[in-house]
């Protein structure tokens, strides 16, 4: 019969399982050889065990003399022994093994003893790995590194708790991208120990922990691409931020705003902590910044060999990835603004990255002194997500904006930047007025709720009214954090997704010019081979691969986001509905003056609004997802201030609001939503016409050294969108009824400055194209150019290549202009029938007639006219059409008199010439026959006009001037 094994006191049982989670013995030679004394882990305290015994006690681990083991074992120097902390993880973990184990005791009395013991000894484990962490020379095996790395230092962490928040994070979390785990072999981390290592703390204590950890973090992250694993550090930083102490101790850190004398945004990019998670991105990068992976050579070299489904898969691949990136930051930041202790740190920083990066809005960017375009997309795509809670549908908290923040915030430096209509002078005039004060004078405050939305409900006590208080009461003055947020990520969008568009657009333009000087280059090398010549070639194609590469990143990252076009265009819809809210709302006609709180407001805030629809509208399908309420407004706004200088200034930001409506146009968008916004739209039923022939005339003059040359480029953008309107019924009676009501006033100078770009643009392409034929004629002379020097004929090719796009560009803007002469004319025909407009228009038309079948015209002759956009029969028609349809509508029968008075043009059988031509190009048979009768009746006139210059006799001399010896006359001339 087996013998019956003692039973084990609780003070027996205590001691194994210290035991057990320690590793330590008190006694040489245990009575059980199968205890935690057969692991070699296992460490006899011999000293600590005869001075226990000194003092009488048994020699049984308890909860007594726990720490003082503890402690023993640490301080000791044990040959095979742990580091310290390793081995206090061990401790922990083995501890919450222990209670695994003790839950199944059916004593009640000694479970419960003996999970208070071993939960003991998880929280001792803890404490004194905070103390070892924060004291590394404490204990005789701590050999810590430094646990303060230079900016800069790489993945090896000075803190072993590094490993652990990794492991943490990643615990059942499969990595994304090509890089995979960086960070070495797995470590586990033992349940609950982090949140017990950071939750049950003093901040002294735990702060220069943290502070090094953050360190290692930015370290991580440093020159990491979107391919690199960015993703371990990033939920790191979450898991940390989200404690009351991590928090604090992130936005105390010295790196949180880097200082110094020689700050600038790139510094600040590279040196913060968060600023390396931010340089993460796909978008191209100085050489010195440049992260790895490199996104372009792995994803898009030799794109045009590529398959179709692997760019695709890149696109997606970057996409996702990036906005894992934008939600974690979005989070981080989240999470610190909830905190009232970290949330003004947070604005401080975003402020302090936006003021010292404010000359990315230049055209040209130092890329040493600011920031990235990544840093900058990145944290306009945070910023977006930060501003969800008030882009609703009806905008609900757009109260809480107050425009006084441009003059009083203590933040950002707006006060600077180029106004509406405002100089700085009249703002600064205004603000020392004296004004009523009516501020809520509220701190911020929470209300404890889990959302951003209402966080930033109650983040004041009260909405901000629009009025703006004297400097006294400003300066106690505190704005709402949707106040904070909204211009923060107006000036960060400015930064950084519409500089990224533009810079987008440069690249696309360089690489239109690069391919036409590859095209060039090969065909000078076809014609005269030269090894010079060579060489250019191949380093042209090397430079197009870089730009193609650099191209198709902007595409993954931005182009290729759908969301974050989106939630970009909500966020300008709730700025253009704010900035209408200044001037009284949606309500035309406009207010008599311009009021101060809309003059001053930043420039920028609507042209950044019309460049991201013009982006979003040459993007396929971008708009199709866009409530019809958001264009609804765009729309509105547009309208109502595209011809209002008195409240926009700048004659190029209204012009780039018709740039946004030639988008619109249904034959051009594509989209069905845009339709609706011409032919069913009120305002712009009542007002697109009226305000598009307005703005034609405005722009003539602009201020700028390049105008004239601008303003063809613009009325360009507006021919096209006038044209479309003449279509739709409701715009065409419209623009009828304009022509009566202001025949002699804008209407008749919108006919003066169109027939002078026509006159214009049509002679300066017919003199290009004679000076074209020319080089045509020195080139085609093979033997006669092969004896030129190569330089030469390398200067004579480049200038045929220009010429020919000169002559393609005004010829395209002549036909429009010839091309809206004639559709109008046929309905509209009593300005052009005006005493001071009828000679003009005649001699306008005589011109271009003999121009196209006068003597000269075979001289016109080009290999390939539709090449250039001439299309002379084309012509012909549109001029031959604009004489009838004046002819049609000459009551008064002046036409013909005023087409023969023209002594430069007029050719009587240039008439039957025209008819001649018509015939043979197929022209409808009663427009020709209606020409055919004009001509004769302009013979007549000018007969009638010879036999009354005869009756007259010689002019007296009295009428003659004595230098010039002509006649004296006066015609009203508009210029």
């Amino acid at each position: 019969m087996a013998t019956q094994k003692p039973q084990r006191t609780p003070e027996e049982i205590e001691d194994m399982i210290l035991r057990k989670i320690f590793l330590v013995t008190l006694k040489e030679n245990p009575d059980n050889p199968s205890s935690s004394s057969s692991d070699p882990r296992v460490v006899y305290l011999e000293m600590t065990a005869a001075e226990i015994l000194s003092e009488g006690k048994s020699l049984l681990l308890s909860r007594d003399l726990m720490e003082r083991v503890l402690i023993d074992r640490l301080s000791g120097e044990f040959p095979n022994s742990e580091p310290p902390f390793n081995y206090l993880i061990g401790c922990y973990k083995r501890a919450h093994e222990e209670i695994k184990k003790i839950s199944n005791m059916k004593d009640k009395t000694l479970r419960s003893g003996m999970e208070s013991a071993a939960k003991q000894a998880k929280k001792l484990a803890v404490s004194y790995a905070r103390i070892h962490l924060g004291n590394p020379d404490m204990f005789s095996n701590g050999n810590l590194k430094d646990s303060n790395p230079k900016a800069g230092s790489s993945l090896s962490s000075s803190s072993p708790l590094f490993p652990l928040v990794f492991a943490e994070v990643s615990s059942g979390v499969m990595l994304d991208g090509f890089g995979g785990n960086d960070f070495g072999s797995r470590v586990d981390c033992p349940p609950g120990f982090l949140e017990d290592f950071f939750k049950d703390s003093d901040f002294d204590t735990l702060d220069p922990i943290l502070k090094g950890l953050y360190e290692d973090l930015r370290g991580s992250v440093l020159k990491v691409s979107a391919l690199g694993n960015f993703q371990q550090p990033l939920r790191a930083l979450l898991y940390l931020v989200k404690f009351p102490v991590g928090a604090k101790s992130l936005v105390n850190h010295p790196w949180w705003i880097p200082k110094g004398v020689y700050l600038n945004g790139r510094v600040i990019e590279m040196t913060s902590i968060l600023g390396p998670f931010f340089h993460v991105s796909a978008l191209p990068d100085h050489t010195i910044f440049k992260s790895q992976p490199d996104v372009g050579q792995q994803c898009f070299s030799d794109a045009s060999t590529r398959r179709a489904a692997d760019l695709l898969s890149s696109f997606t691949t970057i996409k996702t990835l990036m906005n894992t990136l934008y939600d974690g930051l979005a989070e981080v930041l989240l999470c610190l603004l909830k905190n009232t202790e970290t949330r003004d740190s947070v604005l401080e920083y975003l402020a302090e990255v936006i003021n010292k990066n404010a000359s990315r809005a230049h055209i040209q960017v130092d890329p040493i002194s600011c920031a990235s375009s990544g840093m900058f997309v990145n944290l306009s795509a945070v910023m977006l997500r930060l501003s969800e809670p008030f882009l609703d549908a009806n905008l609900t908290k757009r109260d809480k904006i107050d425009p006084t923040y441009v003059f009083y915030c203590s933040r950002l430096d707006l006060r600077g930047l180029t106004a509406l209509h405002a100089t700085s002078e009249e703002v600064a005039e205004w603000i020392d007025k004296d004004n009523p004060v009516k501020t809520d004078g509220s701190g911020l405050n929470n209300d404890g709720e889990n959302s951003l939305r209402q966080l930033q409900e109650a983040s004041s006590s009260g909405s901000t009214p629009n009025v703006k208080p004297t400097r006294s009461s400003s300066e106690k003055a505190k704005y709402p954090f949707i106040c904070e947020c909204f211009f923060m990520t107006a000036r960060v969008l400015n930064l950084g997704l519409l500089k990224a568009f533009s810079d987008f657009k440069h690249l696309v333009q360089d690489i239109s010019r690069s391919e036409d000087t590859l095209a060039t280059l090969k065909a000078m090398q076809g014609q005269a081979p030269s090894p010079q010549v060579e060489l250019d070639i191949s380093r042209l194609e090397k430079e197009i691969e870089l730009y193609s590469q650099e191209k198709f990143c902007y595409e993954a990252q931005i182009l290729r986001d759908g969301a974050l076009i989106q939630q970009a265009l909500s966020f300008y819809r709730l700025m253009v509905v704010w900035l209408v809210g200044l001037v009284g709302g949606f309500k035309m006609p406009l207010p008599p003056t311009c009021p101060m709180e809309f003059a001053s407001m930043p420039e920028h805030f609507v042209e950044d609004a019309m460049e991201l629809l013009i982006f979003a509208s040459r993007i396929p399908k971008a708009l199709d997802g866009v409530h019809s309420y958001v264009l609804d407004d765009f729309m509105k706004f547009i309208i109502m201030f595209m011809a209002s200088p008195q409240f926009i200034k700048n004659p190029y930001l209204r012009a780039k609001m018709v740039e946004v409506l030639n988008c619109w146009m249904p034959r051009r968008s594509g989209s069905s939503a845009t339709s609706t916004l011409f032919e069913v739209h009120q305002l712009s039923l009542e007002y697109l016409v009226r305000n598009l022939l307005k703005l034609y005339v405005d722009i003539e003059f602009t201020g700028s050294h390049t105008q004239f040359y601008d303003k063809f480029n613009i009325r360009h953008n507006i021919a096209e969108l006038l044209e479309y309107l003449w279509q739709v019924p409701s715009h065409r009676n419209a623009w009828k009824q304009i022509a009566k009501e202001e025949e002699k006033g804008v209407y008749l100078n919108f006919l003066n400055f169109l027939i002078n770009d026509s006159i214009y643009l049509l002679d300066e392409s017919l003199n290009k194209i004679l000076e074209l034929k020319e080089l045509e004629a020195e080139m085609s002379n093979t033997a006669e150019w092969e004896r030129r020097p190569a330089q030469e004929r390398q200067e004579r090719t480049r200038l045929f290549h220009s010429q020919e796009n000169i002559i393609r560009i005004d010829m395209k803007l002549a036909n429009e202009d010839v091309s809206m002469l004639a559709f109008t004319s046929e309905q509209i025909t009593a300005p052009f029938l005006l005493p001071e407009m009828v000679e003009r228009v005649a001699n306008m038309l005589n011109y271009f007639l003999l121009q196209l079948v006068g003597p000269q015209r075979k001289s016109l002759t080009l290999k390939d006219p539709e090449k250039y956009e001439f299309r002379p029969k084309e012509l012909l028609k549109q001029i031959v059409r604009i004489y009838v349809h004046l002819a049609r509508g000459d009551a008064k029968n002046i036409f013909p008199s005023a087409i023969s008075s023209d002594g430069r043009s007029y050719n009587e059988q240039l008439f039957s010439a025209a008819a001649d031509v018509l015939r043979r190009i197929g022209e409808d048979g009663r427009i020709i026959q209606d020409f055919i009768e004009l001509g004769a009746k302009a013979k007549a006139a000018a007969s009638e006009a010879m036999d009354t210059e005869a009756a007259l006799g010689d002019i007296p001399d009295e009428f003659l001037d004595p230098i010039q010896v002509c006649l004296f006359t006066f015609q009203l001339y508009f210029a």
